[in-house]
């Protein structure tokens, strides 16, 4: 539920208003001033509605400490002049008092939805093993996935995801059951690749015993055991079409029925399906139901591959590298540019799952501090830009000697310092390396590399 801040000084106006935004499903807080909304967390708020002329400082002061949260200035008529100053200094728009409801509500729906598009959050996710972790990526296609995920999971409807292979489609799953009204309840999450075809109806409905040869006990289903949950199906395009009809069951009436048995059970499941196939293709070749299908796709939620968050790539490996060095109990090691280079440049067929095998890998063969391209085992990467000539007028700063390549910037700086002191001034220094003389002196002391001591000259 969006949250919003009515700052008016108006007691009747402010009432008003709030009502008005509670009947439409608004979680709304009040202010009677532009300091007693500073003493709020502002930023915390979905959208902030001021008056522009308020008792002491006016509602524009509002609009830089409720950054990144919008603020929508109320004027009167008479200053319009005033408004439009108040839209100069960030206001995110203006209404004019006194104002329309339907004006007003569609300004404030608008200026949500904006918002919602343009800072999708990541979202915390916790996985088997009770432990948090946030998904990364801040890409466009990655936004838009975040603010769906968070305008689905409070919605109690049936979602597909779609996406390749490795991109994360169970993470997308367990954020959205973790962020519905199904919380507390428990998540069933079920491969329907992993499981043989003769046996996935009595996994995820259930059997009676005898109902079959090896049947000796009965068994309760997936199904019933996510009752009042959610059932996440990765791989749904995998299931045999006896199976897809009594799921469709499940979806329709809400019943299940298990194997061997003449009774039906009443179930209330939450269904959360992924595939990396074409579900509409497989139903016009007969592999998958065209109803079921339709039942399905209520929302649906499209992962991109890792080659198309080619400014994400290096952010995850980052964060998969240091889980890998904790794993195996190697700190402190870093991925050399050229490996970074090559980890941008690679199509990662296996996404995310093949990224996190590679810095595995690296962080095994790794003999030194620093992971190489071929600790990385990625095979040619043919898509690599080829490198800038050294220009006679380029500064130290600007490319590194060849030989010098798999050096990170800090060992680059702490290499050439120690190498060039002695034939240099620190002037001379730091116009090499691009910086100030203050920038070389701080990067000095933060990598504790002393400054050479020059001979006193005998008087």
């Amino acid at each position: 539920m969006p949250r919003i801040l009515i700052v008016e000084d108006e007691a009747i106006i402010r009432s008003a208003l709030k009502r008005l935004l509670e009947r439409h499903d608004y979680h709304v807080s009040e202010a009677a001033s532009a300091e007693e909304a500073r003493e709020l967390p502002l930023s915390d708020y979905d959208l902030i509605i001021s008056d522009l002329r308020l008792p002491g400082e006016p509602g524009t002061t509002l609009i830089e400490p409720a950054a990144p949260a919008p603020v929508l200035i109320m004027t009167s008529y008479a200053s319009m002049r005033s408004a439009v100053d108040a839209l100069k200094m960030g206001a995110v728009d203006y209404v004019a008092k006194p104002f329309d409801h339907t004006e007003l509500l569609e300004t404030v729906e608008r200026i949500l939805h904006k918002q919602s598009m343009q800072q999708g959050t990541p979202p915390d996710v916790t996985d088997e093993g009770g432990g948090r972790q946030t998904m990364i990526g801040q890409c466009t296609a990655m936004q838009q996935v975040y603010t769906r995920i968070r305008k689905t999971a409070p919605a109690d409807v049936t979602v597909l995801i779609q996406g390749e292979s490795g991109t994360g489609k169970e993470l997308v799953a367990r954020a959205i059951h973790q962020q519905s009204k199904r919380a507390k309840a428990p998540l069933i999450c079920v491969n329907c690749a992993a499981i043989p075809e003769t046996l996935i109806e009595s996994e995820l409905f259930g059997h009676e015993k005898g109902a079959f040869t090896g049947a000796s006990a009965s068994r309760t289903g997936l199904v019933e055991a996510a009752d009042g949950g959610t059932l996440f199906l990765d791989e749904i395009g995998e299931l045999p079409l006896d199976a897809q009809a009594r799921l469709l069951r499940v979806l329709q009436e809400g019943e299940i029925r298990k194997i061997g048995s003449v009774e039906t059970r009443h179930v209330n499941v939450r269904l959360i399906a992924a595939t990396h196939r074409d579900l509409r293709a497989l139903s016009k070749s007969g592999e998958f139901r065209l109803d079921l299908y339709y039942r399905l796709n209520v929302m649906q939620i499209a992962l991109p591959p890792l080659r198309e968050r080619e400014d994400d790539v290096l952010e995850i490996a980052d964060i998969l590298l240091e889980k890998a060095c904790k794993r195996h109990e190697r700190p402190g090691l870093r991925l050399s540019r050229a490996a970074r280079q090559d980890l941008r440049d690679y199509p990662w067929p296996g996404n995310v799952r093949e990224l996190e095998n590679a810095l595995e890998r690296g962080v095994i063969l790794a003999e030194g501090h620093l992971i190489h391209p071929d600790d990385l085992g990625l095979g040619p990467v043919t898509n690599r830009p080829p490198s800038p000539a050294l220009s006679p007028q380029a500064t130290i700063s600007d490319t590194a000697p060849p030989d010098e390549d798999d050096l990170s910037l800090e060992d680059y700086f702490q290499h050439f310092v120690l190498e060039h002191q002695d034939q240099m001034s620190e002037t001379e220094l730091a116009q090499k390396l691009g910086i100030s003389r203050k920038n070389l002196w701080e990067r000095r002391q933060r990598l504790g590399i002393p400054r050479k001591k020059t001979a006193r000259r005998p008087t």
